[in-house]
């Protein structure tokens, strides 16, 4: 059983070299986030398709406005769950139970996602948004775990699970995509199910490969503290359900009209009402010396720029899968290919881009740019990928199904801004965040994702009522507006926290 052992009966991982020259367990991490990333990518690239499709044709039915709100409040919540799921895992699960019972959650969630009723639906969204909060963040952290201080290999441990996310994301839009649009969109959630379940038997048997990593919360050997925790974690779940019974209850009986739309819009509200209090708090009151309170302020400049950079980066489950499916031309020798397999093209340039840019800021050496100037260059770039697709929506215009390679432009220049931005915003938070805030800042690094992600969803509601080039030209002319902002801010930024990065 995962964590029954005590750490004198478990093998250390200092010494082990059996995978590529790191312990073995990495190979176990590695594959289960493969596999939990198979099984979200592959999901998230037949949402809004299932959700928009005809009833005849096995969808729903839903118009983009509804469509967009569910998207952007699903993927919102995925990325914000990290934040209570982390916190679960350090203070009474561990980490290791974490990930197991996250993963069997998610499974769950897909497989209710297979069965061709709007209640199992929606419960099996919410299921996986409670199984990626408890895995996600915690998989990550295990990695390290498998490290002591100072193991030279450590960061190269990274870019390998790095790569695992990408080649699950990679590979299920083309396997989920193709049996959810040519076979039956239920089959394909199912087979998002069946990869987190191949994700979780192989962590089981793997177990034994991860030492001590993530074997026990923070609070072993405090039994008070423990109580403490377990005691705070049972009053929020009656809190929770409290809501959850209201909120049904309210709907069922039309005192308040529940629709996802005007949930969306509380959640968003919220979103900003708890970005607005943590730096509030962190820059007024948290910071005790005057060069913390310049940190707290550049984390927030980099917060702002990053949430924008994914509100148009995660367009590509959204916006741009609709694009996809409604305005190109997917005809190759005969055969119209799913449209949902241009979900697949990010992670493939990354596997070339990744490598080829580590070497340049190798390169580089002191000339490498730092942190805000990455930041800057990469919002430009995401904003100039939508300029390639106002372009393509103008040639559009009228129902013409214009050329693929609109798309592949635009995810090319993505996935540049992303490499600058997503590895180099982590690395910042690191640096910039004083040691006894350091998990709140990589939760925040989180938020800023979550914030994104519903933004994009909101944008993704407007696809039917807004001209195409107006849209995409929206969302270009903030992130390079913001993008410029940033690089005029480059030199004071610097001087505010006192290095290069």
């Amino acid at each position: 059983m995962i964590g029954s052992l005590p750490p004198s009966a478990v093998p250390s991982t200092a010494d082990d070299t059996r995978f590529f020259g790191h312990p073995r367990g990495l190979a176990t991490l590695y594959f289960t986030e493969m596999w939990e990333r198979f099984s979200y990518y592959g999901m998230r690239a037949l949402l809004i398709l299932f959700m928009t499709a005809t009833v005849a044709n096995g969808g729903l039915g839903f118009n983009t406005d509804k469509a967009g709100a569910i998207y952007g409040l699903y993927t919102a919540m995925a990325y914000l769950a990290c934040l209570p799921g982390g916190w679960i895992a350090d203070r009474i699960l561990g980490a290791r139970r974490s990930v197991l019972y996250g993963g069997i959650v998610i499974a769950c969630g897909h497989f209710f996602m297979a069965v061709p009723t709007i209640a199992t639906f929606y419960f099996g969204l919410v299921l996986i948004v409670i199984g990626t909060g408890l895995l996600k963040p915690n998989v990550s952290t295990m990695v390290g775990s498998l490290y002591a201080p100072g193991d030279s290999r450590r960061d190269a441990a990274f870019s390998i699970f790095y790569m695992g996310i990408n080649v699950g994301a990679f590979l299920s839009p083309l396997a989920c995509g193709y049996v959810g649009e040519k076979v039956n969109w239920h089959w394909g959630f199912g087979l998002a199910g069946i990869g987190m379940t191949a994700g979780l038997v192989q962590y089981m048997l793997g177990a034994k490969n991860l030492g001590t990593a993530g074997l026990y919360p923070c609070t072993v050997g405090d039994p008070v503290a423990g109580a403490s925790d377990r005691r705070r974690l049972l009053y929020g779940i009656l809190i929770m359900a409290a809501i959850a019974v209201a909120t049904i209850a309210t709907a069922a009986t039309g005192v308040l009209p529940v629709t996802p739309n005007n949930l969306a819009d509380v959640v968003g509200m919220g979103l900003i009402i708890v970005t607005a209090v943590l730096f509030g708090w962190l820059i007024f009151f948290a910071g005790n010396m005057p060069a913390e309170r310049n940190r707290f302020i550049v984390i927030f400049v980099l917060f702002v720029a990053a949430t924008f950079f994914w509100a148009v980066y995660e367009q590509a489950g959204s916006t741009l899968n609709l694009f996809a499916e409604r305005n190109t031309d997917r005809v190759i020798l005969g055969y119209e290919y799913p449209a949902s397999w241009f979900q697949s093209v990010n992670s493939f340039f990354i596997f070339g881009l990744a490598p080829a840019l580590a070497w340049l800021w190798v390169r580089l050496g002191k000339r490498d740019p730092s942190s805000p100037a990455k930041f800057s260059l990469g919002l430009m770039l995401v904003g100039l990928s939508f300029v390639v697709m106002v372009l393509g929506a103008i040639r559009s215009a009228g129902g013409t199904h214009v050329s693929s390679a609109y798309l592949w432009i635009c995810y090319f220049i993505q996935t540049v801004g992303e490499l600058l931005l997503s590895p180099v915003g982590l690395s910042a938070m690191t640096k910039l965040a004083p040691v006894r805030f350091c998990g709140l800042i990589m939760g925040i690094w989180f938020l800023a994702t979550s914030l994104g992600n519903y933004i994009a969803g909101r944008l993704a509601s407007l696809y039917e009522t807004f001209s195409l080039p107006n849209l995409f030209g929206l969302g270009a002319a903030i992130t390079i507006g913001l993008g410029l902002v940033l690089a005029l801010l480059v030199r004071p930024i610097r001087r505010m926290i006192g290095a290069p990065h």
